[in-house]
């Protein structure tokens, strides 16, 4: 095969901030090479590829650069796709223009893709406009770390000193008594703000606000401010305040809250909590797969004229059915005399998407809830049928009270509820370095296998659980739940946060 690389940007440090060809590339790559500010969570894009950590500080060794372009040039050769990932942008203090020579040189095709640079998000996230039409209007980008054993220094300081604009400095944490002392000595006024950002667009970013002056001092171990850190020097620092302020009243500002549902549903969930300030981790603990029999459904299909109720006990039964009958060319009007029941709203309005509306939705969004709505409802239990399309797993407790009521019952697995295998290594992070505020918990699967996957180390963050039902098990688990949602709505569980923040 022909060698391909592909050097791509992975962005400030929020997954959600990779490029949508960057994540193109890394499902096509059959090796990633990433770095210590590259996000884990990157990795998801190229489940089929072999990763390669080439470093992280404090955590494993951190690569020569040229053991880095030997690795790729390696496995370029053995005509693999090689997937370079590096934090910010790769044409930004990322060394790319060694590993393009090296590419040149071996004859191996390469595309570079762009990321977010760490100047530009970190003016974003802490609400500094690095150019502004009264104070700044260019940008410079400055290393705070050159090349070791160079003879003398590149960067003419008493020029940046008289810079008519935003001075920008990357990597600067070990060396800012020499960069401040440089600047000031070229002429720069000792009060200028300053705003150095750690961190930045993750959960954990702070900042802090000074003048030039201040810098080292605010820098030293005992402040334990460590790199990735971003200083922006110039006017425009003084206005981030007004933003700050605005960003911290937001309901869940400063919340790191894990979501665990499954991740075809996650993303409209960590949506809510990205809106009311909140910083989402995407962790599932259970995963939805479709079934490979439709079987059953067909049958169902078949006897549709003696079927008087159809149940959905999640929006995820409702897309195989609906799918099913296109496929076979059957339309809507085949069910008109069945009355539609579904557990919760939002299994209601995703059916209206079929142009369904539902007969019955109970107050309660449970299974027990709809059991006792039809109790309410059905006059004649014994020649009433139900069909109830569900999960290969969870709660009996609706077919087992309506067979006991006398109703036929038809149980049909419309979708797979199965268990993820592993840990999610962000969220394990967090858990243990205790920076992980919320851990939702949206059903009885969702529990145990939560349990299985870190056990007792959940209590180290706060549990949140969708109903009663979720809450009783994560309890007989040996877990504390810290707050229930009442109704069990995914809008009452944030409620909840905020309430309890």
């Amino acid at each position: 095969m022909k060698p391909y690389v592909y050097l791509i940007g992975s962005g400030p440090g929020d997954p959600e901030l990779l490029t949508l060809r960057g994540a193109a590339a890394l499902a096509e790559s059959d090796v990633v090479l990433y770095d210590g500010l590259s996000n884990p969570r990157l990795l998801d894009h190229a489940p089929q590829a072999e990763h390669i950590c080439v470093g992280k500080h404090g955590h494993s060794r951190i690569w020569k650069q040229d053991e880095i372009i030997a690795e790729m040039l390696r496995h370029a050769r053995e005509g693999k796709t090689v997937a370079r990932l590096k934090g910010g942008d790769p044409a930004v203090f990322a060394r790319t223009a060694e590993e393009v020579d090296a590419l040149l040189e071996a004859s191996v095709t390469f595309e570079i893709i762009p990321g977010i640079t760490a100047a530009l998000a970190a003016g974003s996230y802490a609400g500094i406009p690095i150019t502004h039409r009264k104070f700044a209007s260019a940008v410079a980008l400055v290393t705070g770390h050159e090349e070791p054993g160079k003879a003398e220094s590149a960067i003419d300081w008493n020029a940046l000193a008289k810079f008519p604009g935003t001075l920008v400095i990357y990597m600067g944490v070990t060396t800012a008594s020499v960069w401040t002392v440089a600047l000031i000595s070229g002429g720069m006024d000792p009060s200028t703000p300053v705003a150095l950002i750690r961190r930045c667009s993750l959960p954990d970013q702070r900042a802090i606000h000074c003048r030039l002056s201040e810098v080292t001092e605010r820098l030293t171990p005992a402040h334990r401010f460590r790199p990735p850190v971003i200083a922006i020097i110039g006017k425009v620092a003084e206005l981030a305040e007004p933003i700050e302020k605005l960003r911290d009243q937001l309901p869940l500002a400063g919340q790191t809250i894990a979501v665990t549902r499954p991740r075809d549903q996650a993303e409209s969930m960590a949506a809510d909590i990205r809106a009311r300030g909140g910083y989402p981790i995407i962790a599932p603990a259970i995963a939805v797969e479709p079934i490979d029999d439709f079987g059953e459904i067909d049958g169902v299909i078949d006897n549709l004229d003696q079927a008087h109720w159809l149940v959905f006990c999640s929006r995820n039964g409702i897309a195989p059915f609906f799918q099913r009958l296109r496929q076979r060319n059957i339309d809507v009007r085949r069910l008109a005399h069945c009355s539609i029941a579904a557990v919760g709203e939002r299994t209601a309005e995703a059916l209206q998407y079929f142009g369904v509306f539902c007969d019955l939705v109970p107050d309660d969004f449970s299974s027990a809830g709809l059991a006792d709505a039809f109790a309410e409802k059905l006059d004649h239990p014994a020649d009433t049928h139900v069909v109830i399309f569900r999960a290969n797993r969870g709660s009996d407790e609706l077919p087992s009270r309506l067979k006991s009521a006398g109703v036929k019952v038809d149980e049909v697995v419309t979708y797979l509820n199965t268990d993820s295998d592993h840990p999610d290594p962000q969220m394990q992070s967090l858990l243990e370095e205790g920076k992980l505020d919320w851990i939702t918990v949206t059903s009885s699967a969702t529990a145990r296998n939560l349990h299985r996957l870190y056990g007792t180390s959940l209590n180290r963050s706060r549990l949140a659980a969708l109903s009663p039902k979720t809450a009783a098990v994560l309890t007989d688990l040996g877990l504390t739940v810290d707050v229930t949602a009442d109704p069990y709505t995914i809008d009452s569980l944030l409620n909840a946060l905020e309430r309890k923040r």
